[in-house]
């Protein structure tokens, strides 16, 4: 059906003065938050260099113990509004317009809101009971104790109706785990661990049958008790149409109809639009329009959570699980590594000490350096997907970027030292490298801080390139201009000044990983020219300082220093980007945190008895008096 403007009832927006008597008596009382917006405005820059509007002038309320449904066709900026209360707006959008909460303009702080996005980001290896628990460790205050965070996400589990599912992986692709409902309300629940006051959800039933739908949107009904709850709905079901308290529904960015969801039916009968015997409203709705508060309210404080410490204890504990179930992660790159460890070692075994072991080891370090490392980018899905993990976990405050770096990284060590001494071990001693402990000790540890430096490296790009095939290109062609750049494929003295030799040969891992390897392979060895008879016999330091160009002005173990150096930049430089990252996010949550200098109170005639319809200026929409 062709859109159509509707003849609506306008209400008066009143700027009211409260006195120190008025003030507080509505959200003060109740403990609840009052959340209105006034005038609401919300505009993006189009490819042209001129502006397009998205939101257009919307006023509206949500009040404590009610579900507010936003609903609309698709593109009538249903979840900009949400992002827009939520302050999650990011910046290539101007806004205007009072958002107030208890009356008051104020930051949005961790606890007090939560925020539960379409998009389930949840650690497919971990049972629902481990990753409520392991959020509740991370969210809830250092000052309670195991058995009371236990308690709460127990008790909020079986508010959210899961406790059948508790001990039931998540599960994902080529994974069998619990139900597309059963993900949703999850992700609910590990929202609500805080009870926050006000919970905006996205499209919580997008993707769902409409029992599944039902199921979470009673869920979360259940939850309204002292809590504002706003959730964007595109076409519910009759079943969960009923569930709504208020309704907000909006055509083009404008504002068609707000009021009790009960009284829509009517008010779309007397403009003309009746619903036709058992149809379901909301499919009524959307097919004809397709085309209180300054009451000295409360300031919502923030709250407090988990300490650093224990967020990063908590990170590296949960990390290590999901590490340890999701055979992708490690588990099939160490079976790689000990084929390929297994063939290095009998295509190289005991290869000698002549001439052409010379070229021998050479050939083997290099491969182990080169293209055992470049394996690394196999973890790549998986780093995308953790990614995708503490995006949303970050920007709702369970965690800052640091106890995630802190955590990543230590819950990675002990699996890449797993996957790098073992293998190293097997190509080590059945290729006959240096005897002495000492010696195999310094291979396995370069090559272990090499791997993990690969691993910061692909971190990096999922930070920046969080697409899979985009991330391991990108990833792939930086280690691939190292290694040419890295001394062996061309020997420093060979490579082009400009670019290959400075800046990219300095800059390169494998140059200090091909020459502190080179060092403990060839110092203190002598090799014999046995193939014209001659006999001669040449240094391991001779080798390394003609063959290899090695810079023999330090010790093996400065270029492991070095290693270890560029370890610690690439993890600093991650750091840096998801601590960048974050700024952005919270410097637009951050835009509402200024006082309001004067008080609003915007409501309607008769407040509580009646619904405030046609917020839309009256000359956007025909306005007819009931």
């Amino acid at each position: 059906m062709a859109s159509v403007n509707l003849a609506m009832p306008t209400m008066e927006l009143q700027e009211v003065e409260l006195n120190d008597v008025e003030k507080g008596q509505m959200g003060a009382k109740s403990g609840g938050a009052y959340l209105t917006w006034n005038d609401l405005w919300v505009t993006v820059s189009s490819k042209k260099g001129g502006s397009k509007s998205i939101l257009k002038g919307l006023t509206g309320y949500a009040r404590p113990s009610e579900l507010l449904a936003v609903m609309g066709p698709s593109g009538c900026g249903k979840s900009t509004l949400l992002d827009a209360l939520a302050g999650r707006l990011d910046f290539s959008t101007r806004q205007s317009g009072d958002i107030l909460i208890n009356g008051h303009k104020q930051k949005l702080s961790y606890g007090t809101s939560a925020y539960v996005t379409q998009d389930e980001t949840l650690l497919a290896t971990l049972t629902v009971k481990e990753a409520v628990y392991y959020s509740a460790q991370l969210q809830l205050p250092v000052s309670m104790t195991k058995s009371e965070k236990k308690q709460i996400a127990e008790q909020t589990i079986k508010e959210m109706g899961l406790q059948d599912a508790m001990n039931t992986r998540i599960g994902g692709f080529g994974n069998k785990g619990i139900s597309g409902g059963e993900k949703r309300r999850l992700s609910v629940c590990m929202e609500i661990l805080t009870r926050p006051k006000l919970l905006f959800l996205d499209e919580p039933t997008s993707g769902l049958d409409s029992a599944a739908s039902y199921y979470v949107m009673s869920g979360i009904s259940r939850q309204r008790q002292g809590r504002t709850i706003i959730a964007s709905i595109h076409q519910p079901s009759a079943e969960v149409f009923n569930l709504f308290h208020s309704l907000c529904l909006l055509s083009s960015g404008r504002t068609v109809y707000f009021g009790p969801a009960s009284s829509a039916i009517e008010f779309f009968t007397r403009n003309g639009f009746p619903c036709p015997y058992l149809q379901n409203p909301s499919d009524h709705f959307l097919k004809t329009i397709n085309k209180d508060f300054d009451e000295g309210g409360e300031m919502l404080e923030k709250r407090s959570h988990a300490n650093f410490t224990t967020q990063s204890l908590v990170l590296t504990r949960r990390s290590t699980v999901n590490m340890f179930r999701d055979p992708g992660y490690y588990w099939m790159r160490f079976a790689t590594y000990v084929a390929i460890a297994l063939s290095l070692g009998s295509i190289y075994y005991n290869v000698g000490s002549n001439y052409r072991s010379i070229e021998e080891r050479g050939l083997m370090v290099a491969f182990v350096v080169s293209f055992m490392t470049f394996m690394t980018v196999g973890g790549f899905p998986s780093f995308v997907e953790d990614m995708k993990v503490f995006q949303r976990e970050n920007v709702n405050g369970h965690y800052g970027c640091f106890a995630f770096v802190i955590g990543n990284t230590l819950s990675s060590m002990p699996y890449v030292l797993l996957i790098s001494w073992v293998p190293g071990a097997i190509a080590y001693f059945l290729a006959g490298f240096q005897n002495g402990f000492g010696h195999f000790i310094y291979f396995a540890l370069v090559l272990f801080i090499s791997m993990m430096v690969v691993e910061s490296l692909m971190m990096n790009v999922a930070a920046i390139v969080p697409n899979f095939l985009m991330g391991i290109v990108t990833g792939a062609g930086i280690q691939g201009l190292q290694i040419l750049s890295g001394g062996y494929f061309q020997l420093p003295s060979e490579l082009p000044k400009i670019i290959w030799k400075y800046p990219l040969y300095y800059m390169s891992f494998h140059k200090y990983a091909y020459q502190g390897m080179f060092k403990n392979e060839f110092e203190g060895l002598k090799f014999t020219d046995d193939m014209f008879g001659n006999n001669h016999i040449m240094s391991g330091e001779e080798v390394l300082r003609v063959r290899w160009q090695a810079e023999m002005g330090h010790s093996k173990w400065v270029d492991l220093v070095i290693l270890l150096g560029i370890l610690i930049l690439y993890r600093l430089v991650f750091f840096l980007i998801i601590k960048t990252k974050e700024k952005f996010v919270h410097a637009r949550k951050s835009s509402t945190s200024i006082l309001s200098n004067r008080s609003i109170q915007i409501m309607a005639k008769s407040l509580p008895a009646s619904p405030l319809h046609g917020l839309t200026p009256s000359h956007d929409i025909a306005t007819n008096t009931r």
